[in-house]
This record gives structure tokens, C-alpha cells and sequence, in this order.
């Protein structure tokens, strides 16, 4: 659990720093831009393997279950990561009306994935990563709102870039249901 906490903060931190402004413009000036991402890329990458391998070996050491989720939260949770997966499709360029509904589209398709687990899982290694994860990207959204990022502008219409983002989230959200027991060792439909 340690490992896990541990790539949490070492994650969140690199992406805390880009909300200190003033901080991140003087890391850039004195190193480079180039310098920056490098480092600001290894961190995230080093906190994010922390993360995986400190959630798997807290799994294959036996979860600390503090309730039972209800049966019926894997359909919600279904429902939500198909949100997540269209939501994550609307950060190409081309302006849409779900986009523009969104305004950040990665950050809402990240807390719509950290919710749906929290629903789904009912461990404490769990409410740990998923729930650091919605407190991260609410931090996060107030940041962006604090320095004026509006994110992608609203559009009265729908275009073209709608249906492509529907499509692409849908047919990445297939590709997960069957990839997700491969990938992270737990089936999403049980029949």
C-alpha cells in the first residue's frame, strides 16, 4: 500500500506543479523547455509505475475490502466508463458540441473514470487511487477556472467531430470491455 500511496503523490505532485504558474515559468527559464518536459515526463512516468505496481501487489496480497458494492453499480459503471471513453475521444482538435460541453475533456473523462471504479470497487486500495484521483481533478478543474482557462468553446450545433468522437469513444470503449481482463486482470462483464 506504501508503493501505491507513494506513486500517488509523486504523480500528483508533478501535476500539482503545472498549477503553480510563476514556479513552472522560472523551472522553464532556467532549464528549458525541452529540459522540462523531459523531467516533467520522467516524474509523471515514475509516479505512475508506482502506482501500477503498487496497486498490483497490494491485489495479489489480498484486497482490505470495506463494503460490498451493490450489483447494481457494474451497470452504472458500465454506463459511465462509455462516457469516459467518448469524453477522452473529444480532446482532438476539431471543435464539437461535446467538446465544447465539456471544456476540458480529459480532465472530466479522468474523474468519470475514477468515479465509475470508486463505484465499482469497494477495497480500501481502491478508494484510495480512485478517490485521490477525483480530489486531484476537482483541484485541478478549480485551478484552471481560477486562471481563466474556459477550455474549448461552447458550439450551438453539433458538427462533424461529434460523430467521430462518439464512434472512436464507443468502439475504444468495446475494445476495453474485452481487453480490460487482459490487461488489468479483472473481467468487466460477468454473464
Amino acid at each position: 500500500m506504501a508503493m501505491l500511496i507513494l506513486g500517488i503523490v509523486v504523480l500528483f505532485g508533478i501535476h500539482t506543479l503545472t498549477t503553480f504558474r510563476e514556479t513552472r515559468t522560472g523551472l522553464i527559464e532556467r532549464h528549458g523547455v525541452g529540459a522540462y518536459k523531459a523531467a516533467y515526463s520522467l516524474v509523471a512516468l515514475i509516479g505512475l509505475g508506482l502506482i501500477v505496481w503498487g496497486f498490483s501487489t497490494y491485489r495479489a496480497h489480498g484486497l482490505i475490502q470495506v463494503w460490498t458494492p451493490p450489483l447494481w453499480t457494474r451497470h452504472i459503471t458500465i454506463l459511465l466508463m462509455w462516457f469516459a471513453f467518448v469524453a477522452l475521444a473529444c480532446m482532438n482538435p476539431a471543435p464539437g458540441r461535446i467538446r465544447g460541453w465539456l471544456r476540458h475533456p480529459m480532465l472530466n473523462a479522468v474523474k468519470i473514470w475514477a468515479l465509475a471504479h470508486l463505484l465499482a470497487n469497494g477495497d480500501l486500495g481502491g478508494m484510495i487511487l480512485f478517490g485521490s484521483v477525483i480530489l486531484w481533478a476537482g483541484y485541478d478543474r478549480a485551478m484552471l477556472k481560477r486562471r481563466g482557462d474556459l477550455g474549448a468553446p461552447r458550439l450551438s450545433s453539433f458538427t462533424r467531430a461529434d460523430a467521430v468522437d462518439v464512434a472512436v469513444g464507443t468502439a475504444a470503449f468495446v475494445a476495453m470491455i474485452f481487453l480490460h481482463p487482459l490487461l488489468i486482470g479483472v473481467g468487466v462483464v460477468h454473464l
